[in-house]
């Protein structure tokens, strides 16, 4: 094989395809790998662990056809530390050649290597906004559960077709946070899927990389397919292939609260900040899940941090309050990610008492929630 390109673009390819790339790619190697394949003028990077594929498609000024494995983060430095410039690249069975400028890089093949590969994912094709899937995405992924030892099914986001659009949900088990997407289409005949989260955070981060620089508008590609055992996204030349989940998914609807008796409004960035600086009494400590003590009264709240090791931290966050007055406590980073996760200016902290689940949602926007439970303290 030997192709030349620029670096830049070799880069982007070699690092968004590395983004799925595991030290679980293949028993007994070093580490994990990059498959390369080049084909005319068209060279195909594919990163991949046993659940998750990313394949890259780029143009390149092709010389000789051919495929190599190669250390997947090795390559991916080496063509970072280059110059911006022509990039050469060759190969035959025992290593690959890396070439700019004066320096050339001579990388062994990894022994007996191989890049895991998906069922390709069947069905027709939907076609979904881009960057309005994306933040949706955004506002859903955080609250999925990332280590998969206690439920795996639980990892996965919740992507279903309702009588109005498609709706995400995720749920760790101590916050759950849903997003409708009005007249989005989602799996084909009314099914649901359980996506990993993983994958789809990669989906977010590939459409916004997309997006960089272009205008607000949402013509950006995505095409979603999905079969019995997999999950396909394909967005301009890059194509990402994830496992499904398997497993019940928490029956999250009995959850919601019909109503709330109590409820906090206020400046989205002015709370956000105030349990930042609360929050940095226990950023050093062991427990970093201390809770933050929440006591709503007429006019605002004050937010209380006390742990036995640092001291104390408490301020006072103006606010319209509606209710009895009330001390509830929450983990802090997790209601941090809620507040985040709002894109109005103003929120609203809804809390029955300190044994239900709250919800945390901005102005006009009824088509996102993010529920969490209270954290129970003496």
């Amino acid at each position: 094989m030997k192709f030349r390109t620029e670096r830049d673009g070799l880069l982007e390819a070699l690092a968004t395809a590395s983004r799925a790339a595991s030290a679980r790619t293949a028993a007994g190697s070093a580490s994990p790998s990059l498959q390369l394949v080049l084909h005319g003028n068209q060279l195909i990077v594919t990163g991949a662990d046993p659940d998750l594929v990313i394949e890259v498609r780029t143009s390149v000024a092709g010389d000789a056809d051919g495929a190599v494995l190669v250390p997947a983060r090795l390559l991916v430095d080496i063509v970072r530390s280059f110059e911006p410039g022509a990039v050469t690249v060759t190969s035959d069975e025992e290593e690959a050649r890396v070439l700019s400028g004066r320096a050339e890089f001579s990388v062994r093949v990894p022994v007996a290597a191989e890049v895991s590969r998906l069922s390709p994912a069947g069905g027709e094709g939907v076609s979904l906004p881009a960057r309005r899937f994306a933040e949706g995405l955004r506002q859903v992924v955080r609250a999925a559960l990332t280590d998969d030892t206690r439920a795996p099914q639980l990892t996965g986001v919740l992507m279903l077709t309702t009588g109005t659009g498609l709706r995400l949900v995720a749920t760790d088990s101590y916050r759950l946070a849903f997003k409708d997407l009005a007249g989005m289409s989602g799996p084909s005949g009314g099914n649901e899927v359980l996506v990993p989260a993983r994958a789809l955070a990669e989906v977010q981060r590939l459409v916004g990389a997309l997006a960089d620089g272009k205008e607000s508008d949402d013509t950006s590609p995505l095409v979603f397919r999905c079969g019995e055992l997999d999950a396909a996204f394909d967005l301009g030349h890059v194509q990402l292939t994830t496992r499904l989940l398997r497993g019940p998914f928490p029956d999250y609807e009995r959850l919601l609260p019909p109503s709330y008796p109590n409820s906090f409004t206020a400046a989205k960035e002015e709370l956000a900040a105030a349990l930042r600086r609360v929050r940095l009494m226990v950023r050093d400590t062991k427990d970093v899940t201390t809770p933050v003590r929440i006591s709503f009264t007429e006019g605002g709240v004050e937010l209380t941090v006390l742990t036995a090791e640092t001291g104390r931290a408490s301020e006072r966050v103006d606010g319209s309050y509606v209710g009895e007055e009330t001390t509830i406590a929450f983990n802090p980073g997790y209601l941090l990610d809620g507040i985040d996760a709002i894109r109005a200016d103003v929120v609203t902290l809804e809390v029955i008492d300190s044994s239900k689940p709250a919800t945390v949602r901005g102005e006009g926007e009824d088509d996102y929630r993010y529920l969490l439970m209270p954290v129970r303290v003496s």
